[in-house]
């Protein structure tokens, strides 16, 4: 099953469960995934990478914000933002512990053949392409 229809089936069952923080979330990565699927070029298709990339620009989104909300003193905001991460971080992948992390970047260093600083280009744009969404 695809992300798309994840979040469609899901979107079903926040609705009988009349979860309102799991609806608004699940209607703005709708919203969004629509978005994408009509944009020009699109040809009315998404696939997982894509919409993976729209769910962790939510999440990044909705980070920032609870942090300025935290800085305003206004708590009540940030928590609700929070929560609404919460329900975004479902549908990222499980996240690289630092252990993992190190090994996967030692290996595409040794697959690129970096040996200074001047190659850390190559590494960050295979470190970028291959390991999207699961670590920062």
């Amino acid at each position: 099953m695809s992300l798309f229809e994840q979040i469609n089936e899901d979107l079903k069952v926040a609705m009988k469960a009349k979860d309102k923080v799991s609806l608004q979330v699940l209607r703005t990565i709708k919203k969004n995934f629509l978005e994408a699927k009509t944009a020009p070029g699109a040809h009315n298709e998404l696939s997982d990478a894509d919409a993976l990339r729209i769910i962790l620009k939510l999440i990044k989104q909705g980070k920032d914000s609870a942090s300025i909300y935290a800085q305003q003193n206004r708590q009540d905001l940030a928590d609700e933002e929070l929560a609404q991460v919460e329900v975004l971080e479902k549908y990222q992948p499980k996240q690289l512990s630092d252990e993992e992390l190190t090994a996967k970047i030692n290996e595409i260093i040794a697959r690129v053949g970096a040996s200074s600083m001047k190659d850390m280009g190559k590494v960050m744009g295979l470190a970028t392409t291959e390991l999207a969404g699961k670590a920062d």
